[in-house]
């Protein structure tokens, strides 16, 4: 491939080519730091970019690869970071003014396991203010006068955008998932707990995960899997057996129900079982509880920095932080038995199958960024803290990627991983944003 290309890499080619000695992590690196200086002026995805430390790195990648000392399945590959995971020396800012000098000295444990593994830090992507719902300038690479969806919209971007072959992400509602519909990559995130949060700015401690955004499933596969400590390997399958509720195309838009149940209709053609499923009715409520959670949770966090500096905050967020503060403390308990009610309901539904299959988001990327879009399809599965995915499975009218969501129970990340390996091979979807 020549050099100028090498920012194309998937997560695995480039870590392969680097280990093969093909490519070396300095050309790898300058790949995507010039694919950065080429477009990020228009797209926005990137906060904090450090070119000299991730040069610096990339070198002493380089020279332990002569050596034959390879630190692990991620050596040499450039890696973004989602501006609200602490990354020593970086600023961690949340996308927010009362953390604006914010410079930790350590890193988080994910990004402590992606050094671990070899990774070079190339910088730091945008988030929306602390991972809530104010948006970011961040714009979408297949369409500029589109969002890229929130919070993690610089790390969907720049996947999008080829300017690195792996970005981190974090979900409280929808935050890893939807921007990765919207920007046409695979966005993934594991049980909840699977992934350390230390180190990151809360939005809601119990709802709060850390995900990857990637350009295929076995990428997310090996990057999840360096983020958990632990291997996890899709589980083949053959001819999965798969649910699809109605009351979740109901909530989409007429053109995205449509695209899901063409979808569905290929999948069976490839040899899977796809079965008419009712979701449990603890899921009617589940949206108000999650949100009543996130609610006193964010307030809890923020309260003494509010206190001081509330005319900082956005007014997204300062409504946020004043609604958790007004919740009894009865409220929070009903909506966390609640949450966790719907969770215990819902996983015989998910067990009996290799996954519930659902659309990502509502509708195509919206136009404008006065919004990230709408969670509501995938807060139900942050809030009961299952493993989801989203995989990009064709074009919509507009010209924007459309998506579907794939769903397991708790710990069943392997087992989603497998199936989603498998939907990815029948949806064949290999198109790229042309910038």
């Amino acid at each position: 491939m020549p050099s100028g290309d090498l920012f194309a890499l998937g997560l695995r080619e480039a870590a392969t080519a680097v280990r093969s000695g093909s490519v070396s992590p300095v050309e790898l690196t300058e790949a995507c730091l010039a694919r950065i200086r080429a477009l990020d002026g228009a797209i926005r995805a990137w906060a904090h970019l450090d070119q000299d430390g991730a040069l610096a790195t990339a070198r002493e990648r380089l020279a332990e690869v002569r050596s034959g000392r390879l630190r692990g399945p991620l050596h040499g590959v450039p890696v973004g970071v989602k501006d609200i995971v602490d990354v020593a020396g970086m600023p961690t800012t949340g996308g927010a003014k009362p953390f604006a000098h914010t410079r930790p000295a350590v890193d988080a444990p994910a990004v402590s396991r992606l050094r671990a593994a070899g990774a070079i830090i190339l910088g730091k992507t945008v988030t929306t203010e602390f991972a809530y719902r104010d948006p970011a300038p961040t714009r979408n690479p297949w369409n500029q006068g589109h969002t890229p969806g929130g919070s993690s919209a610089g790390s969907a971007a720049a996947l999008a955008a080829r300017m690195a072959p792996l970005a981190i992400g974090s979900q409280t509602v929808g935050s890893v998932l939807r921007p990765a519909a919207y920007c046409g990559v695979v966005g993934f995130k594991g049980t909840h707990g699977l992934v350390p949060v230390a180190g990151v700015i809360p939005l809601a401690w119990s709802l709060d995960h850390v995900g990857v955004l990637t350009r295929s499933v076995g990428d997310a596969a090996l990057a999840m899997s360096v983020l958990a400590g632990r291997a996890l390997d899709p589980q083949p399958v053959s001819a999965p057996r798969i649910a699809l509720a109605p009351e979740l195309l109901e909530r989409a838009s007429p053109d995205v129900a449509a695209h899901v149940q063409s979808v569905a209709d290929a999948f069976v053609r490839a040899g899977a079982t796809v079965s008419k499923v009712e979701l449990p009715a603890s899921f009617r409520g589940i949206h108000a509880a999650g949100l009543t959670v996130l609610e006193v949770e964010a307030a809890a966090y923020h309260a003494p920095a509010f206190a001081r500096h509330a005319d900082d905050y956005s007014k997204e967020m300062r409504s946020l932080i004043e609604t958790g503060l007004r919740h009894p403390a009865t409220a929070y308990v009903n909506a966390n038995h609640a949450r966790l009610a719907f969770r215990e309901d819902v996983m015989p539904l998910l067990e009996a199958h290799d996954a519930l299959l659902s659309p990502t988001a509502p509708a195509a990327a919206p136009a404008g960024l006065g919004s990230t879009g709408d969670g509501s399809l995938c807060a139900p599965w942050s809030n009961a803290g299952v493993p989801a995915i989203s995989l990009p499975s064709g074009i919509a009218a507009s010209g924007l990627p459309h998506a579907i969501q794939l769903i397991q129970g708790a710990g069943a990340s392997a087992r989603l991983l497998g199936v989603a390996a498998w939907c990815e091979r029948a949806l064949a979807f290999s198109q790229a944003p042309s910038v």
